[in-house]
């Protein structure tokens, strides 16, 4: 089990996060804090494996806590989670160690496709013997790593991974439901599969609206 802490100063919107987090297998939420002293606090007395870090907070900026934790040798992983959508602030995310960048708002799919690629690089890391140029590859997405199909979930398959990757280019655009046609799988397989993929960024959506909510279409990354 991984403990999450969830850091975002906005009441309502930590608690439909750290909810999410409860509805995916192998993950719990241990804590909240609302501000980035709170953040850093919580961190180092519950120890989390993995910390969702708004960026903005009413004493500091997520960065800077990210600096902190880092600054501090706390290598515990981060994912931010903010509406920031700025170059710099992406990038300095990465920068600072950030495992993972979620925009906010975001569906729960979309972050359980986050958490379980959080989980199986760690995996893959634990259980490995040893780290060869294969294993860096598909935790770094280097030259000729099997980036789109590396570290699937539990309950995602390879082969059927390709073949979904393989009806979205093919047909150019497809709805979850579209792709579950075309690959022979149910409506609810294909949406895990390419929200995963989309978690990953070997897809983007484009939203259709019509009557009723809009409908996620699924494309290759331009």
């Amino acid at each position: 089990m991984r403990d999450v802490l969830v850091v975002d100063d906005d009441f309502m919107v930590a608690e439909i996060h750290r909810r999410f987090v409860e509805q995916v297998n192998g993950f719990r939420a241990v804590g909240v804090a609302r501000t980035g002293t709170e953040a850093l606090t919580a961190a180092r007395e519950l120890q989390p494996h993995l910390i969702l870090l708004d960026v903005y907070l009413p004493d500091m900026t997520g960065l800077e806590v990210l600096q902190q934790l880092r600054s501090g040798g706390d290598r515990v992983g981060v994912i931010m989670i903010t509406a920031a959508r700025e170059l710099d602030t992406v990038t300095g995310a990465l920068d600072g160690g950030a495992a993972d960048y979620l925009i906010k708002p975001f569906e729960f799919d979309q972050l359980k496709a986050k958490l379980e690629a959080f989980a199986a690089r760690a995996d893959a890391l634990e259980s490995a013997d040893g780290v060869d140029q294969s294993l860096i590859d598909s935790l770094f997405g280097g030259a000729g790593a099997p980036s789109p199909q590396a570290l699937l979930p539990k309950g995602l398959g390879a082969e059927t991974g390709r073949l979904v990757l393989d009806a979205v280019n093919h047909a150019g655009e497809v709805s979850a439901a579209e792709c579950a046609e075309r690959v022979g799988i149910s409506r609810v397989s294909a949406r895990r599969y390419l929200e995963h993929y989309l978690g990953t960024g070997a897809l983007e959506i484009r939203l259709q609206y019509g009557v009723g909510r809009p409908e996620r279409r699924y494309r290759a990354m331009k």
